[in-house]
């Protein structure tokens, strides 16, 4: 049995082809072969896609929600390497003054 693995595509990666379908004017099945990507696949994304954007639309409060989230997220991980480099700083100095 032939060892297969799933590639992992990034998101920038499938907007990058959902863009290439929308505004290119090929044919799906055309920029799926040329990416290396199932057209079937290129349609979910497509579909995925619309029904982000349909929410997003929908629902702004959502959106702000989703907005600040993503704020709250980075910021987050911020503070969190500042507290690791932090930690390694007091230990590096705690082993010098002994």
């Amino acid at each position: 049995m032939p060892d297969t693995t799933r590639r992992q595509l990034t998101d920038p990666f499938k907007s990058e082809a959902v863009r290439l379908t929308q505004e290119s004017g090929r044919p799906v099945a055309q920029v799926a072969r040329e990416l290396g990507i199932s057209d079937h696949v290129l349609y979910r994304w497509r579909s995925e896609q619309r029904h982000v954007e349909s929410q997003g639309r929908m629902c702004p409060a959502v959106r702000a929600e989703q907005d600040e989230l993503t704020r709250l997220t980075r910021e987050n991980e911020t503070l969190r390497k500042v507290r690791d480099f932090l930690r390694r700083a007091a230990a590096f100095f705690a082993r010098e003054s002994q």
